[in-house]
């Protein structure tokens, strides 16, 4: 019972911190402001959504089917066999469902307009808070790399004479060219 009333405490000091951020937030806002801006429009705060929801379960479909499961399956069912390899994909995607799980219920009791991230830093201290964002970030250079590579290799059996620096440059220049447009052209090319 003294685990689950220490969690309730850093729940309740982390919802009031949120709460107190917030008032903060919105009493330099009217002070920076001035008394002009008061009698103006109230300024709407928040996330914009522009993604709707035919995007969201493609965006997480591609997410769920990435270039993994068809550059790297063929090495785990030849390693594993059939069998193990279902129990590894089970084994991990009862873990990676427990994870979402518990993010997902942190975002719903306190929703933030930061990465996951910020509850770690809200929650266990700053300084987890802050390895976590560079260790994602440097996760992603990688995997960004990594998918730049796969696209080389998996042109390559299409087009052999073609090099494959080709297509993973051309590749960048299509994930580069995606990223600098709205969120609306990103998830319409996504889609």
């Amino acid at each position: 019972m003294a685990g689950m009333r220490d969690l309730r405490q850093v729940f309740s000091r982390a919802q009031a911190s949120s709460r107190s951020d917030g008032e903060m937030n919105e009493a330099s806002e009217d002070a920076v402001a001035g008394p002009a801006a008061a009698s103006a429009e109230p300024k709407v705060h928040g996330l914009k959504r522009s993604l709707s929801a035919r995007h969201l379960s493609f965006i997480s479909l591609g997410g769920t089917l990435g270039t993994g499961l068809f550059i790297s399956a063929g090495t785990s069912l030849a390693t594993a066999g059939p069998g193990g390899a279902l129990v590894a994909y089970a084994f991990l995607g009862g873990i990676v469902f427990f994870l979402m799980s518990s993010l997902g219920e942190m975002a719903t009791f306190i929703p933030i307009a930061g990465s996951f991230n910020e509850y770690s830093s809200r929650f266990a201290d700053p300084a987890i808070g802050f390895a976590l964002g560079w260790n994602y970030w440097f996760n992603y250079v990688c995997v960004t790399a990594s998918e730049l590579v796969a696209a080389g290799i998996v042109m390559r059996n299409y087009l052999p004479h073609v090099n494959g620096v080709v297509w993973s440059v051309t590749a960048a220049a299509i994930l580069l060219g995606l990223n600098l447009f709205s969120v609306r052209g990103y998830a319409e090319a996504e889609f």
